[in-house]
């Protein structure tokens, strides 16, 4: 039977995230805001799934977004709250994608925005920022410091305290409301894996973690759509972390109840460096539920993973966005998962975000200039 979603009437938001309003946060239709944000594609793996033993792997292109990443779906839901509340400033922190698409929806929305950016963001995204007219600054450690992080967390709660500001970051523990709209890509797999094309359930959905809110939503948005009898069984939600940045996935992993803080942050995978505890208790709660674990991979499979999307799939994604992938691959090549499983990997964010990373991969394949006279040669 196909999945009905959780619908908004159709004539007033056809598209997009809107259509699932009834399972985002309530906000008022006329402060509703939205770049076209959602629908993004489910893709079947050409090369890397029947090379690495998973025929059934699919990637979910969250990088198709309007700013390159997920959290446009966050950022849409957030800032059309902030203005059914009245208020006039957004405050947030953000390693680059969260605050591109803060500053994005705050530009339609003509609402201020000012971004505390973490230490050793990508350029290349604090540009994107700048260029939607955000209000940008940074302090050492910030990211990558526990106590550092946690002392900025505390002022800027602070500064979204005042009646006409608001703060929002991308983790159920400051903005659950926002984090709402990120429930959305179980959604959207849910409705897919309905389609008459699919032949089996979705098995399993690997999900990059660095605070957690990202993971926390998919296995949430699972939770909803069981709980009103749209779908019989949540897929297993998989939270990976990088090795230098694990909080919950060791935990969860090892059948803790409760994840921990690194101290000093040490994974190079911008995004995911979240060195305390943000969402992850609920995290190693929602992926057990689930029948889910934990996945620690290193940044070198991470980079590598990153350059086989690029050559073997022609899916072009930043770090963090190949993380997911590392952790299929890894726990296919521990047994993890059963070999034919269908597998979801969601892509996080576009390779344009981080152009350091990019060029690491292409390193030795630049592009040559050569003379007229040499390419009439080689004729």
């Amino acid at each position: 039977m196909p999945l009905n979603p959780l619908p908004l009437n159709p004539a007033s938001q056809p598209v997009g995230i809107w259509r699932w309003a009834d399972g985002i946060a309530s906000v008022p239709a006329d402060c509703r805001r939205t770049l076209g944000e959602g629908n993004t594609p489910l893709v079947r793996s050409r090369q890397i799934g029947a090379r690495f033993g998973l025929p059934n792997l699919y990637f979910k292109l969250e990088s198709c977004n309007p700013t390159g990443s997920y959290k446009d779906r966050f950022a849409a839901v957030a800032v059309s709250h902030v203005l059914a509340a009245g208020q006039k400033r957004c405050i947030a922190t953000s390693s680059g994608n969260a605050g591109a698409a803060l500053a994005a929806a705050c530009a339609v929305a003509r609402v201020e925005c000012r971004i505390a950016i973490v230490e050793g963001a990508p350029a290349d995204k604090i540009q994107q920022m700048a260029a939607y007219g955000a209000d940008l600054f940074t302090v050492p450690g910030f990211g990558r410091d526990a106590e550092v992080t946690e002392q900025v967390l505390h002022h800027i709660q602070r500064l979204g305290s005042a009646p006409e500001a608001a703060v929002q970051i991308t983790a159920y523990r400051w903005s659950p409301k926002g984090m709402s709209g990120v429930q959305t890509i179980s959604y959207e797999l849910a409705e897919e894996c309905q389609k008459p094309a699919w032949q089996q359930p979705l098995d399993h959905v690997f999900v990059p973690a660095g605070g957690g809110g990202l993971t926390l939503a998919v296995a949430r948005g699972f939770s909803e759509l069981v709980s009103r009898g749209q779908i019989p069984t949540s897929p297993c939600i998989e939270c990976v972390q990088p090795e230098g940045n694990n909080t919950m996935a060791g935990a969860l992993r090892d059948g803790l109840e409760r994840g921990g803080d690194v101290g000093v942050c040490t994974s190079k995978i911008s995004g995911l460096q979240v060195p305390h505890l943000v969402d992850a208790n609920e995290v190693i709660q929602a992926c057990r539920a689930s029948g889910g674990s934990g996945h620690i991979v290193s940044d070198e499979a991470v980079w590598e993973a990153q350059a086989l999307l690029a050559r073997e799939e022609g899916i072009f994604s930043e770090p963090a966005g190949a993380v997911a992938l590392a952790g299929a691959l890894k726990a296919r090549n521990e047994g993890r998962i059963d070999p034919d499983a269908a597998v979801a990997c969601l892509v996080t964010g576009s390779g344009f975000k981080d152009k350091a990373s990019v060029e690491r991969m292409v390193e030795g394949n630049r592009c040559q200039t050569i003379e007229l006279v040499d390419l009439a040669a080689s004729d």
